[in-house]
């Protein structure tokens, strides 16, 4: 399934304390929260995500929708 394509590409790429991977089939939704984002923007955490998922992102997923959180901010959003 995509879903597992996702899930390994960026877990290879990103340390994640979590990483969660859903879809249709042709939209998908992924919750990546990384130390890997601290200190960074939102355009930037997504570039961390496209350039993990890389060519992927061209062929074969035509809709990927992003939560990207540092540990800290998901802490404080499941509190």
């Amino acid at each position: 399934m995509l879903e597992d394509v996702i899930y390994q590409a960026i877990a290879k790429e990103l340390e994640c304390s979590h990483l969660d991977v859903s879809g249709d089939g042709r939209h998908f939704e992924a919750i990546v929260v990384s130390p890997a984002f601290v200190g960074q923007s939102r355009i930037n955490r997504h570039r961390i995500i496209y350039a993990a998922l890389g060519d992927r992102m061209r062929e074969e997923i035509h809709a990927l929708s992003m939560k990207l959180h540092t540990p800290e901010e998901w802490s404080q959003l499941n509190g």
